[in-house]
């Protein structure tokens, strides 16, 4: 099975930048799993300073709308989503939805600045 992206965990010291970690997720719901109540993001040591999530482009380039496979960032709190819009956007609605039922984690909520 491939992964469809990875998450990068970074700590920063002054001006250096040490990586802490990389998860690799095959399907959204490992990603959704992971930042639940109980799921790995509740281990985030508070040294992180920036989380990155790296969406690999898609196998087939979208022929009849290539803005969907368009790289964009999306900057929520300390974590970065990277990858195709339509990815970015599927996430985001994901996320809000997510929250809105109370189905993401007190740290990933932090994390994302969503709880201050």
């Amino acid at each position: 099975m491939t992964s469809v992206f990875s998450v990068e965990f970074t700590a920063k010291a002054g001006e250096q930048e040490f990586k802490e970690e990389s998860v690799t997720f095959h399907n959204p719901e490992e990603l959704f799993a992971f930042v639940t109540p109980g799921g790995g993001c509740d281990a985030i040591p508070d040294e992180v300073s920036e989380i990155q999530m790296v969406f690999l482009q898609p196998e087939h380039a979208n022929t009849k709308n290539p803005i969907a496979d368009k790289r964009v960032t999306l900057e929520l709190g300390m974590v970065f989503i990277t990858g195709p819009l339509a990815e970015i956007v599927q996430t985001a609605e994901q996320l809000i939805d997510r929250a809105g039922r109370g189905e993401l984690s007190d740290s990933f909520l932090r994390v994302i600045h969503a709880n201050s």
